[in-house]
């Protein structure tokens, strides 16, 4: 099953902020493209960090997308990450481009980077232009020397209702290890990937290959099986930096080594999209699909995450309904592979379908188990050894007023 260790190698450091690994400082600030919350970010590491990126899947890309995909081209490495929230820079064409390669050269003149050092991440409405007068005024106010570094999580944030994220250290090969991880997203989630921004940083030494093939695994099980409305964004994509200075021996792959980093990088995601996943907008239930019995690890991920996609499973978790036939459907009709007859379905520690016919199991025991604020649904298809995991949230009154109201 795709979760933490049972025996944590890791300590959790408290009030860690994403400018937590050695060499990374970060700031943000308030200029004006929202009302009155910080809207400005930068994360700034002192020495080139190697990195890798991956991105969303809608074909509507975010002109920052292209952005930093064009600054990672050089040579997969960044010492710059410069975010906006209240204005997507999406859908603006010509000049949407032309304003986020400007907010990208202002951003590597304030710190004396190279442009290409630096890359763009911006979330918020989508079809406005950027106020470039702001927003330069903005950049300009960064601080890194006096700056807040937790500010930057703030900064980042839009529709969500608490901040996202996590610092890890570990002893590893001798020298201490620490992973910082930063999220926004709340609602138009449905990775590949969601409005949905992620920033790792690690003072960790290793290759942005090795690094992008880690980042590829790590989102596919983890941010890519996260769900809050079946909506994917234009803007989301998640960044990784690996600035070397922690001084341990640059990692290669298959070594006990990496193989420790790797777990603790999983748990790192693992927390964040859990986190979203839980701020769904107006959500109230963080659901967790486990499928186990899968014939191969794309059909138990797929499963369960058209488990935690299903608006009707969504909306029974709101209204505390054990109505396992809304399971048994999104099942059905997941794609992936399972034989009818067998599958046995367990809310809680309740098992309401065995071999697929109802169970007389205990009503009350049930109605309270689906009060909690975390809810449960494990499914055994009977049919291989493969497990996969999915995280979603309910789907309620606030959600609907929330978007209905997005821009008034």
């Amino acid at each position: 099953m795709e979760k933490l260790l049972e025996k944590e190698d890791w300590i959790t450091v408290e009030n860690g902020t994403i400018a937590t690994p050695l060499g990374f400082y970060a700031d943000g600030k308030h200029c004006g493209l929202k009302r009155k919350k910080k809207d400005i970010g930068i994360i700034f590491s002192e020495t080139p960090a190697e990195s890798a990126a991956v991105y969303t899947m809608n074909q509507m890309q975010a002109a920052p997308i292209f952005i930093t995909k064009d600054s990672l081209e050089v040579n997969q490495t960044l010492q710059a990450i410069v975010v906006n929230s209240g204005v997507a820079n999406a859908c603006t064409g010509k000049r949407g481009l032309e304003d986020g390669f400007a907010m990208r050269a202002m951003a590597a003149k304030h710190l004396g980077v190279a442009e290409t050092s630096v890359a763009v991440a911006s979330t918020g409405v989508i079809g406005d232009y950027l106020p470039m007068e702001k927003l330069a005024t903005g950049i300009a106010a960064l601080d890194l020397k006096s700056g807040i570094s937790s500010d930057f999580h703030e900064a980042i944030l839009t529709t969500d209702t608490v901040q996202k994220e996590l610092t890890l250290q570990s002893e590893i090969g001798g020298k201490v290890i620490t992973i910082s991880g930063v999220a926004k997203g709340s609602g138009m989630i449905h990775p590949n990937m969601a409005t949905m921004l992620s920033f790792i940083t690690t003072d960790a030494a290793v290759p942005a290959e090795l690094l992008q093939k880690l980042l590829k695994q790590k989102v596919d099980q983890t941010f890519n099986q996260i769900t809050v409305d079946g909506d994917t964004s234009t803007n989301d994509m998640v960044i990784v930096m690996a600035n070397g200075c922690a001084g341990n021996a640059i990692f290669s792959d298959g070594t006990p080594e990496f193989t420790a980093f790797a777990k603790m990088f999983y748990a790192v995601c693992q927390h964040l999209a859990k986190s979203i996943a839980r701020d769904g907008e107006g959500a109230t239930k963080l659901i967790e699909a486990k499928v186990k019995g899968a014939t191969s690890k794309e059909d138990a991920r797929m499963i369960a995450k058209q488990i935690v996609s299903s608006s009707l499973v969504k909306t029974a978790m709101f209204g505390e309904d054990a109505n396992w036939g809304r399971i048994i459907c999104a099942i059905g009709y997941s794609g992936g592979r399972f034989s009818p007859d067998n599958i046995t379905i367990k809310i809680g520690n309740t098992v309401i379908l065995e071999k697929s016919e109802t169970t007389n199991y205990a009503p009350d025991v049930l109605a309270s188990y689906l009060k909690m604020e975390n809810i449960s649904i494990e499914v055994n298809l009977h049919s291989g050894l493969e497990d996969g995991v999915a995280w979603g949230c309910d789907l309620s009154y606030d959600y609907v007023k929330i978007n209905a109201c997005y821009r008034t």
